[in-house]
This record gives C-alpha cells, sequence and structure tokens, in this order.
C-alpha cells in the first residue's frame, strides 16, 4: 500500500499486508558468492548473484518472489542504487513491490562484497 499523504516510492509499497495466518519466511542475508565460493566482480555482477542466491534460499523455503513482502539492502555505496533498482525489477513483483529498506555501510564481511540482500516472504 502507498498512503497518499506519504511521497511516491520508487518501485517499492510503503506498508505490506499479509494474509491472516501466512507462513513467514525469512531469509539471512545474501550476496554475490556463488556456491563454488567465487565472488562475482562488479555491481551488477554482485546484485544479479545476490538475487539469484536469495532465489535459491527463497526456493528451499518454498516460497517464490511473488511471496516477498520486505527486501532488506545493506550496500558500501548509493552511487549504484538506478542499477540495484532495475536487477530488483527482474526478480520481484513490480505490480505488487514489497516494502524495502536501504542502508549504507562502511564495510561488508569481505571488503570485495559490495551488497547484501534479506528477504521477508509470507506464504499462503
Amino acid at each position: 500500500m502507498t498512503p497518499e499523504d506519504l511521497p511516491t516510492p520508487a518501485g517499492y509499497s510503503h506498508a505490506v499486508i499479509t494474509d491472516p495466518g501466512a507462513r513467514l519466511v525469512v531469509t539471512s542475508g545474501q550476496v554475490g558468492i556463488t556456491a563454488d565460493g567465487t565472488v562475482a566482480e562488479g555491481w551488477e555482477a554482485q546484485t544479479r548473484q545476490t538475487f539469484v542466491n536469495l532465489g535459491i534460499a527463497l526456493t528451499a523455503a518454498g516460497a517464490t518472489w511473488a511471496d516477498v513482502v520486505k527486501l532488506t539492502y545493506f550496500v558500501t555505496a548509493t552511487d549504484e542504487l538506478p542499477l540495484i533498482r532495475s536487477m530488483r525489477d527482474e526478480f520481484v513483483d513490480t505490480t505488487r513491490p514489497p516494502a524495502s529498506s536501504l542502508i549504507q555501510v562502511a564495510g561488508l564481511f569481505r571488503p570485495d562484497v559490495l551488497i547484501e540482500i534479506e528477504a521477508t516472504a509470507a506464504i499462503g
């Protein structure tokens, strides 16, 4: 939902209401590292791999991208926000975008990791 007393969001919802009894799925933060431990290089590759990894975690828990109600981003810089938004739109339901928070951090757990994303989904 987007209350008219708030600014128009850029591809996210100000609030999301889930159905009563929905089962919540909460992922750990995912980053742009492949299963073999390779770190994707650059913002575009890391962001895409991060979304791919989130999708794998969601699927393992029985959720889909359509079930995602909240995304939380941790980024080392905000210069690539348009790129992040365009990649997000390849994965989420843009007709019902999830709520969203973005936090710029001084660094993540490795100096070569640029972005980390957590997802919350509601099934049912």
